[in-house]
């Protein structure tokens, strides 16, 4: 596995090595002790299998506490998967870094606590799976808006398929006076 960093702090593409013959492929998404090595120490509370169609569009969703840190793929199909950075006090806070994630290169992002995360769909369907550090937890889940003018995410799609959750997501300026940052 090649670890290296992405194009904010803390996160990290991971491009497991892919063993391909006549009969398929071969990969190990995820190995603890490489990980560890890597830097991501983590114990993985839950895994996440979402399916979704072309120019449907997720997030920017996060949990407040204890916070999320995810390890992202794409099954199959392609997306564009979005970080923002929501860490206080961070040289990148309010910026935003983007890459496709897809079943052919199985690319992974890893995406610690203190950002905001979310992704488009660039194929016919995308199938995401994706570990948590932390249990799911209705009481604490939140999110921005997808579409904030403050963070202007370059979305690779036009007039994308959003949730109601997702349409009446805060701006960043909300969550900063909500969180009082």
């Amino acid at each position: 596995m090649n670890f290296t960093p992405g194009g904010l702090e803390g996160l990290v593409v991971v491009e497991p090595r892919v063993f391909r013959d006549d009969r398929g492929f071969f990969f190990e998404p995820y190995h603890a002790p490489r990980y560890r090595a890597a830097g991501i120490d983590l114990e993985f509370q839950q895994d996440n299998h979402s399916f979704s169609t072309r120019g449907v569009l997720r997030g920017l969703h996060f949990q407040t506490s204890p916070g999320q840190a995810k390890l992202v793929r794409c099954a199959r199909g392609k997306i564009w998967d979005v970080a923002v950075d929501i860490r206080p006090g961070s040289a990148t806070f309010g910026k935003w870094w983007g890459m496709e994630l897809d079943s052919e290169s199985h690319r992974q992002l890893f995406i610690p606590i203190g950002f905001a995360h979310g992704f488009c769909v660039l194929s016919e369907e995308a199938e995401v799976m994706y570990k948590c550090s932390s249990p799911y937890d209705p009481a604490t889940e939140s999110g921005i808006s997808w579409c904030d003018p403050d963070i202007a995410v370059a979305w690779p799609i036009t007039d994308p398929v959003v949730s109601a959750r997702d349409t009446n997501a805060p701006s960043f300026r909300q969550f900063r006076e909500s969180s009082g940052v």
